[in-house]
């Protein structure tokens, strides 16, 4: 395994049902960076954003640590409550690297706008591809809760 290209990875969303999407985006993280930032959307913010969650934020953490220690095992990572757009992405200096998905990469510039405001480096990005079920359309965690998909993307 080669060394990590960055210090410290950012990457964030609400992990309603970790599904192979989410899993691709921390495989990402986790593989660039020696430490990763795993952002996780609080109940309150993600209403704001007119996301339902199916699942309470204690349970998404569980969920999230679960992941993590099986797939992540002994890596440097803290998960941080998302209560704003971008959390410690936006003022941690040695956040060195976004890895987002191809469907939120589009705010990489406004969180790099927002790092400028606050006298911080800009990031760079790594967009993941959207990770497709069976059927050729992305996986998501609506889907899943909708019964059309499992988390691998198989459709039922």
């Amino acid at each position: 395994m080669s060394a990590p290209r960055f210090r410290t990875a950012a990457v964030g969303g609400t992990f309603d049902s970790i599904h192979k999407g989410h899993a691709g985006l921390l495989e990402a993280a986790f593989g660039a960076a020696a430490e990763v930032i795993v952002g996780l959307t609080s109940d309150e913010f993600a209403a704001s954003c007119g996301k339902a969650p199916s699942n309470p934020y204690a349970l998404r953490l569980a969920a999230l640590r679960v992941h993590i220690a099986r797939h992540h095992a002994g890596r440097p990572h803290r998960i941080s409550r998302l209560d704003a757009e971008y959390g410690p992405a936006a003022y941690e200096g040695r956040v060195d690297v976004l890895v987002a998905s191809a469907e939120t990469a589009h705010k990489a510039a406004r969180l790099n706008d927002e790092r400028a405001r606050l006298g911080v480096r800009p990031v760079e990005v790594i967009v993941v591809p959207m990770a497709m079920a069976d059927d050729g359309r992305r996986v998501s965690s609506t889907r899943i809760r909708a019964g059309e998909i499992d988390a691998a993307g198989r459709v039922l």
